[in-house]
């Protein structure tokens, strides 16, 4: 059975890592899929490969710190597929990476436009969406980074991933009674074109697989699956969560 039959869903940052394997995982069981990013071809690639599998998707390229396109993807949504039911709000930066004292304020203010205001953004027109359909859910992709640990150098992603977590927790409260979660998820390393910034030698990534319990880091269709259950009815009961799918580094010291 294809658990999201029925459903429309939108995807940010779907051009590749987390998004682009969702989008993919969520086309496969059975959801019409809207993918965005900035990056056009990659978009258009992305559509033809869920297409040529089968499923159903359209893709809207632009910035999320534009208001216009998160009412774009709702429009789109609502307009192609008739409605929306979930929204992964996954597109986000590492921003400017310095100690605070050098950390620029446009470089602050760009990464929590890029991680923070773009997922208010999207949930100001996904959240009207989804209460006329009477249900959604919401899910947000944070960190643990400015959760479980503080990790030099990233005072603006991690200011702007705990904001998202505190923004998840609220949206679980006002329209929980109206049937719509919002949860996040807060990945570990991920083997993404973001973390080959960070780990960008064999040092660096061999100590960062070893941060984790698991002593490696994770696969984005890994981190599709835990996305896949807060949009499913598998998770019918789970709102307002930070959920840690962080393969053991925030335990791990060994």
């Amino acid at each position: 059975m294809q658990v999201l039959a029925g459903k429309v869903a939108i995807v940010t940052g779907a051009s590749s890592g987390i998004g682009r394997a969702t989008a993919k995982l969520f086309a496969q069981e059975a959801a019409k899929v809207v993918v965005s990013a900035r990056r056009k071809a990659e978009l258009t690639a992305l559509v033809a490969q869920i297409e040529d599998a089968g499923g159903r998707a359209i893709s809207v390229a632009g910035d999320v710190r534009d208001e216009a396109l998160a009412k774009e993807l709702v429009d789109t949504a609502v307009g192609h597929f008739g409605g929306l039911d979930i929204a992964f709000n996954n597109a986000g930066s590492l921003g400017e990476m310095a100690p605070v004292m050098a950390v620029s304020l446009q470089g602050w203010r760009d990464t929590l436009d890029i991680n923070l205001t773009s997922a208010f953004l999207a949930a100001k027109y996904q959240v009207p969406a989804m209460l006329n359909r009477g249900r959604g859910s919401l899910i947000f992709t944070s960190t643990f980074v400015g959760h479980t640990v503080g990790m030099p150098g990233m005072a603006a992603y991690a200011s702007s991933k705990a904001g998202l977590i505190g923004l998840t927790k609220v949206i679980a409260a006002e329209f929980g009674p109206k049937g719509i979660r919002a949860n996040a998820i807060l990945p570990g390393g991920t083997d993404t074109p973001m973390s080959a910034v960070f780990a960008n030698t064999p040092e660096i990534q061999a100590f960062v697989n070893s941060l984790h319990a698991l002593k490696r880091i994770a696969r984005p269709e890994e981190i599709a699956q835990s996305v896949l259950h807060l949009a499913s009815d598998a998770s019918s009961f789970v709102t307002g969560t930070a959920w840690l799918v962080d393969g053991g580094v925030s335990i791990n010291r060994t």
